[in-house]
């Protein structure tokens, strides 16, 4: 009987042909010096440079890496959401290809998921915190605006929803994501907003954090995602998320 898997790390990619391959051997070198059964979950999110062909390169050399490519650009939630599906970890935990937050953290995670922690998110903004290299200054400041629109409008308690470093059991994954209706920059908002509405324990973990040159968001990313908020508004007080 195959030994079940204990963490899947899901990958969301589009157009991260520089930085993908690097960080996935460090992800590879990391995991597989620990005990537990890994695997690791690509989704190429419609890709037009090299990425996947990377990807697939690398498949040979690795325990168990797995790449999905969607059809066309769908969006950061929209491949979260199918690489979560996808997975089969007991924890599935998700990173950003650009290893802004290295996969070392994951250490610091495993107390809480073992003490029955459904959700788990690397905070930038707590004390104990680490970043390495700051982002450009407007990028900072759109944020801190934005963190206090989500704290106003659904989820109060957090003071950062957007590092890209949360886990989540198997259950909280079958249970929740298949409520998710956001594709894009908000679904990070989405995941906490309805898992703070149905009662489940959110744990914060301080990260070390480090700003990568190579990221792509925009401006227009910002506003976009402001509407998003404004969706998950709507759709917490319509009860879109009890069906």
């Amino acid at each position: 009987m195959k030994e079940e898997i204990y963490l899947s790390v899901v990958m969301p990619a589009y157009n991260e042909e520089k930085l993908i391959k690097s960080t996935l051997i460090e992800i590879e070198n990391f995991l597989s010096e620990q005990k537990y059964n890994y695997e690791i979950v690509v989704v190429d999110d419609g890709s037009g440079d090299k990425t996947f062909s990377i990807v697939k390169s690398l498949q040979s050399d690795f325990k168990n890496l797995a790449i999905i490519k969607n059809d066309k650009n769908r969006g950061k939630g929209y491949s979260v959401k199918r690489g979560m599906l996808f997975a089969k970890g007991k924890f599935r935990l998700f990173m950003d290809a650009d290893n802004s937050t290295s996969i070392d953290q994951f250490a610091n995670f495993i107390p809480f998921l073992e003490n029955g922690c459904d959700i788990i998110i690397g905070n930038r903004a707590l004390k104990n915190s680490k970043i390495k290299k700051h982002q450009p200054f407007y990028k900072e400041l759109f944020g801190n605006i934005g963190n206090k629109l989500i704290k106003l409008f659904v989820v109060s308690k957090i003071s950062d929803t957007q590092c890209g470093f949360k886990c989540f059991s198997s259950n909280f994954v079958k249970n929740i994501f298949p409520k998710l209706t956001i594709d894009r920059w908000g679904f990070d908002i989405e995941i906490l907003a309805i898992a703070n509405k149905f009662g489940y324990k959110i744990k914060t973990v301080p990260v070390i954090w480090e700003n990568r040159k190579e990221t792509r968001v925009r401006y227009k990313d910002y506003l976009f995602t402001f509407k998003e908020l404004l969706k998950i508004k709507i759709n917490l007080l319509t009860k879109k998320y009890n069906k």
